[in-house]
């Protein structure tokens, strides 16, 4: 049986993305990823992101993102669709002219809907987990 990880901790202080502050030598309770970015467990799930298609919005290939199916798509969430069987994340728009899909990169036009196309929503991206390039 794997040994249990230990959760790391949460600094007490934040760190400054100005000037520094004086430095906290104490840590705050451990911080669990899944609390902090995972509000209805059994509707969630996680999806490596491919392409960059939402790179203005700071979704980059290799990214992790959270997306929870128990929440409703409104104007301007970020979705995972499904259109004619291929998936995608987008920005969902509603308006008066309907419904589209729009990139957050000028590169990609967006994906508007008419009566040809099944789209399927399957969640709302909550949260993106994006990892540094680390050297060796």
């Amino acid at each position: 049986m794997p040994e249990p990880i230990e959760t790391p901790p949460l600094m007490a202080a934040s760190a400054e993305c100005g000037f520094p502050s004086p430095a906290e030598q104490y840590v705050d309770t451990p911080l669990d990823l899944n609390t902090l970015l995972v509000k209805h467990p059994a509707a969630t799930y996680f999806v490596r992101a491919a392409g960059d298609s939402m790179r203005g919005a700071g979704i980059l290939p290799g990214d992790i993102l959270v997306v929870d199916r128990s929440l409703d798509a409104f104007d301007g969430a970020i979705v995972i669709a499904c259109i004619d069987n291929e998936f995608t994340v987008k920005y969902f728009r509603k308006d008066e002219y309907g419904i589209r899909l729009e990139p957050a990169n000028p590169a990609y036009s967006a994906i508007r809907f008419s009566g040809e196309s099944e789209l399927r929503l399957f969640g709302i991206v909550t949260a993106c987990i994006h990892q540094f390039q680390r050297r060796g």
